[in-house]
C-alpha cells in the first residue's frame, strides 16, 4: 500500500505582493491629502467652538455677576495684550478698574475668571477693529467697549491652507451675541 502525499502552495508569488502592494500604496497616497483637510477642518470647528464657549461664558458671568467682563488677548495669562492675535492666548477676568483706552487686568481688584492658552497648529484668529483686543460685556449681557459704543465685530479664523473656503468667522451682534458664518476665504 502506497500513501500519496499532496502538497500544495498556499501562498502568494511576489508578483502578487508586489501588486497588492502597489494598490495599497496609490490608495493611501490618494486618501492622504483627504485626511490632512479633515484634520485641519476638524481642528478650525474645534477652536472656533471653544471660542464661542469662552464668549458665552463671558456674558453670561457678566449677568450673573452684575458687572463688567472682559476677555482680552495674553500671551503670558496675566496681562492684556495690544500686539498678535488671539491664537496667542486670552484671559477673561472681572473689569472693575477705572475705564482706560485699553483694558488692564489687576490682581488685586479684579478676579482672573478663565485663562486660555495659545492654540495648537498654524491657526490664527484675528479680530477686526472693533474685538482686536478685546471684547467687554455688560451686567444687560450687551458687549460694548470702555469707551461706552456698542461693540460688534467679527473674528477670522484661517489656518494655513489660505485661499480656499475652510476657514470661519465668529459675527457678534449688537446685543453680545455670537453666531459662527462657515465656509469663508482665508
Amino acid at each position: 500500500m502506497t500513501i500519496k502525499l499532496s502538497v500544495t502552495n498556499a501562498g502568494f508569488t511576489l508578483i502578487e505582493l508586489m501588486v497588492t502592494l502597489s494598490i495599497v500604496a496609490l490608495l493611501l497616497g490618494l486618501a492622504t491629502p483627504s485626511f490632512t483637510a479633515f484634520f485641519k477642518d476638524n481642528r478650525i470647528s474645534t477652536q472656533v467652538n471653544e471660542f464661542v464657549s469662552s464668549l458665552n461664558f463671558a456674558r453670561s458671568e457678566s449677568i450673573k455677576r452684575g458687572v463688567r467682563i472682559t476677555l482680552c488677548k495674553s500671551n503670558t495669562g496675566n496681562s492684556c495684550a495690544t500686539t498678535g492675535d488671539w491664537s496667542q492666548g486670552f484671559i477673561i477676568f472681572t473689569d472693575q478698574s477705572n475705564p482706560a483706552l485699553i483694558p488692564v487686568y489687576d490682581s488685586t481688584s479684579e478676579t482672573l475668571l478663565q485663562v486660555k492658552k495659545a492654540l495648537r497648529g498654524n491657526v490664527s484668529i484675528i479680530g477686526n477693529t472693533n474685538v482686536a483686543d478685546y471684547i467687554s460685556y455688560m451686567p444687560s449681557g450687551q458687549n460694548v467697549k470702555i469707551s461706552g459704543a456698542v461693540q460688534t465685530g467679527t473674528l477670522t479664523i484661517c489656518d494655513d491652507r489660505g485661499g480656499q473656503n475652510v476657514g470661519k468667522e465668529i459675527v457678534i451682534s449688537n446685543t453680545g451675541r455670537s453666531r459662527i458664518e462657515k465656509d469663508i476665504s482665508c
